[in-house]
């Protein structure tokens, strides 16, 4: 089955029942569970209500969110009755598949990565790979949203040890500067990203959202920066989170164009540009 929403899952639309579930487990709010599975709220609404149909993608990211066992929320697995969704087991094939795949976009681009070469990088068969991710498009989705999810957790985990807005800020930049092979890898698939979000294709329509969201919590730190009277009173959040964000997407890509020990240096001048950039701009005198 096809529809506007893109590639559709197997299941039956017993799997809103199990999402339900799900949710109700997680302890959030419906918008709150969307937002960590980074997927439109009006679409996990319309899901969960029958008027669509959840992706193959959708579900494996609402599986990993929820802690839940895979099968049993596609539905292939049935679960025995009175007992809570099995915690999944972190790991697995699933995961192998995906963090190759990223390895492999990150090094070739999205374009240039075919399902055979993940097959053979995860030492297994194309048979294999489609039996966890029906078709090329729905892997590709999956591992995007996976590197979404880390960045979300990894800047989450950060926050929260923070003890204002302007330690928020500075500990935006810090993970935003690509130091780490990891940090540069994440870093290679969002800059492939931007050709995929101008071509308006699926993977790039998620990274325009995901981007929106991204620039909304850097609004959201500058706001209540402003509110804590550790930035300047004056300054526009929008305006400035906009600004900010363009400089961090500009100066990564000079840090990923070097090699070397020259993409160590430039990557602490990319640092030392934002801070002086921030000290300047936004922080109170």
């Amino acid at each position: 089955m096809k529809s506007d929403e893109g590639p559709t899952s197997a299941p039956t639309a017993d799997a809103a029942v199990r999402v339900r579930a799900v949710i109700a487990n997680a302890g959030v709010s419906q918008r709150e569970f969307a937002r960590r599975v980074v997927m439109d709220p009006s679409k996990l609404s319309r899901a969960l209500s029958g008027t669509r149909r959840f992706t193959v993608a959708e579900l494996a990211r609402i599986a990993d969110e929820g802690r839940v066992d895979a099968d049993w929320l596609l539905g292939s697995r049935p679960r025995e009755k009175g007992t809570a969704p099995a915690v999944g087991i972190e790991g697995g094939r699933p995961l192998q598949i995906v963090r190759e795949t990223v390895r492999l976009v990150a090094e070739r681009g999205f374009r240039a990565v075919r399902v055979a070469d993940i097959a053979r990088a995860c030492a297994t068969s194309s048979a294999a790979i489609h039996y966890h991710f029906p078709g090329r498009a729905e892997l590709l989705e999956a591992a995007v949203r996976w590197c979404m999810d880390e960045d979300t957790a990894r800047r989450a985990a950060h926050l929260a040890e923070a003890d204002d807005a302007a330690a928020e800020l500075r500990q935006l930049i810090a993970l935003q500067t690509p130091r780490t092979a990891q940090q540069r890898r994440q870093w290679a698939v969002w800059l492939d990203l931007w050709a995929e979000a101008a071509r308006s294709t699926a993977v790039g329509r998620l990274h325009s959202e995901y981007y929106r969201q991204w620039r909304e919590t850097v609004t959201d730190v500058l706001r209540r920066g402003v509110g804590q009277g550790v930035f300047r009173a004056g300054i526009d959040p929008d305006a400035a989170a906009l600004t900010l964000t363009a400089l961090i997407d500009g100066l990564a890509t000079h840090v990923l164009s070097a090699s070397g020990p020259s993409s160590a240096t430039a990557a602490d001048a990319m640092h030392a540009t934002l801070t002086a950039h921030v000290t300047h701009t936004i922080l109170a005198p």
